[in-house]
């Protein structure tokens, strides 16, 4: 269990380094909220959204998620609370006004510029970036569902 990682995973990675490329600057692996208690993948904070890239195997993923076939009643306790963990957090973070994006391993593996589109538009929605980086895709990835909490940043971006 030591060598699962908990940040810098490979999708966080391939993400990260076109979020990077498209001039996006961001913080890794911190709380967006610090008086909540978790840790948001790629966190915008100036835009106020925060990234979750969730593996398929911890988080139950509706696709790939495979139930071992040892130590079952443990294994789905723990996929069980991840969920309810996710959920919570989710809730958590767009109470206090932030646009949670919840992706994946599956998505980012299949299309990483896809996802990396869809957490542009939104840091761009936030007012914080300009340009032309095309309209939001019509099918989102985000597990949120499209449009996120629709919280947008209250502060104007500065010159």
């Amino acid at each position: 269990m030591q060598s699962n990682k908990g940040r810098d995973t490979t999708p966080e990675l391939a993400i990260r380094r076109r979020l990077h490329a498209l001039g996006l600057r961001y913080r890794v692996s911190v709380r967006p909220v610090v008086s909540v208690r978790r840790t948001a993948d790629v966190v915008f904070t100036r835009a106020k959204v925060a990234v979750f890239i969730d593996g398929c195997y911890w988080h139950g993923c509706p696709v790939h998620y495979q139930a071992p076939a040892r130590n079952a009643e443990f294994w789905l306790a723990k996929k069980t609370r991840n969920q309810v963990r996710d959920a919570e957090t989710t809730a958590l973070l767009q109470a206090q006004g932030w646009r949670v994006m919840r992706f994946w391993e599956h998505d980012v593996k299949s299309d990483p510029d896809a996802v990396t589109h869809d957490v542009h538009v939104a840091v761009r929605e936030a007012g914080l970036i300009g340009g032309e980086g095309g309209a939001p895709r019509t099918r989102s990835r985000n597990r949120a569902g499209p449009g996120g909490s629709g919280a947008e940043a209250t502060r104007p971006a500065s010159s």
